[in-house]
């Protein structure tokens, strides 16, 4: 075979005397991730692991843009972890890393994982749902950012952990999301970078709830509500659904806040208004999801209309809407 010394600095590898690179790569690529996932604050730590089928490798780790490795272990393992502590902006940035035997044969390089540092010095943007509220399977959701500085590049943190990039459009961007799927369902955040300094992003913003709606989940089964008869009673709703694996969702006509949650008793679960004000009046609907389904809602219930009518005895009642 034709070993050569590895110079390639193309694949920014300088590992020095000893370490030899196949051409033919005779030794499979590691795999390589970031713990924690994400973005980490400026001073915080993160640990890179490198790992492989084969035992007693020597592993090299390599950023990005610099030439050299940037450390090594010999682990005697098949495992290697790489800790950066009081990470600063220096350390944002893409990294790989190889493997190499006894006889000095190099690995194919891993593939690349970010390490992103956020920046407590800028502000979060701000984060929202076009059209806000639950969205249908198979429709269409548009996220928008927005951040205090004109021509910032976005960063959108997906459920999984991924990250997408959108360029700026003056103070925002937005991430368009089509045929929506049920692994999409989930919380998403987003932050903002210089263009000189991709890996180096604002404070995420407040996180905001994707939910979607599944068609074939049977609609909640309403019970017959309760009678108010004074100003300041308390009243309970009440949720019927399919089974105890289900948490239900109360949800008020025009409240933007999230819904309130309850864990239900057998099938069913009791919300509970006490005591009633007149900003308690409207229509109530409830809504369930699967616990292996978080963020995928059934059809919402029929709703019933709280109606809070003066000051006096007798001035409240809960009727079926119309």
């Amino acid at each position: 075979l034709g070993l050569t010394l590895a110079v390639a600095t193309g694949l920014g590898l300088h590992p020095g005397p000893g370490l030899f690179v196949s051409p033919e790569g005779l030794h499979p690529k590691p795999f390589i991730s970031a713990n924690p996932r994400g973005v980490i604050p400026v001073g915080g730590t993160v640990t890179i692991w490198c790992w492989t089928q084969h035992r007693g490798m020597r592993f090299l780790l390599f950023k990005d843009g610099s030439g050299d490795s940037l450390n090594y272990t010999d682990p005697g393992g098949s495992t290697a972890q790489f800790p950066i502590t009081s990470a600063g902006r220096e350390h944002g940035g893409s990294y790989t890393c190889r493997y190499s035997d006894g006889s000095g044969i190099s690995s194919e390089p891993s593939d690349p994982v970010q390490v992103i540092v956020s920046e407590p010095s800028d502000p979060k943007p701000n984060i929202s749902l076009s059209p806000s509220g639950v969205v249908s399977l198979g429709a269409s959701v548009t996220i928008q950012c927005r951040g205090p500085h004109w021509g910032r590049w976005f960063v959108l943190k997906t459920q999984g952990g991924h990250f997408l990039h959108a360029d700026p459009d003056g103070f925002g961007a937005e991430f368009p999301l089509s045929s929506l799927r049920r692994e999409q369902g989930g919380s998403y955040s987003c932050s903002y970078h210089s263009r000189s300094e991709p890996f180096t992003v604002s404070y995420p913003s407040d996180p905001v709830e994707l939910v979607l709606r599944e068609g074939n989940l049977s609609p909640v089964r309403r019970s017959q509500p309760a009678q108010l008869t004074t100003p300041g009673a308390d009243v309970t709703i009440q949720c019927q659904g399919p089974g105890r694996d289900v948490r239900f969702f109360l949800h008020q006509a025009g409240d933007l806040p999230q819904p309130q949650p309850m864990e239900p008793a057998e099938d069913g679960a009791e919300f509970y208004i006490r005591p009633v004000g007149r900003q308690h009046g409207g229509n109530y609907s409830c809504s369930y999801r699967l616990r292996s389904e978080p963020f995928v809602s059934s059809q919402p219930s029929d709703p019933v209309e709280l109606v809070v009518a003066g000051e006096g005895p007798g001035s409240m009642s809960l009727l079926p809407a119309p």
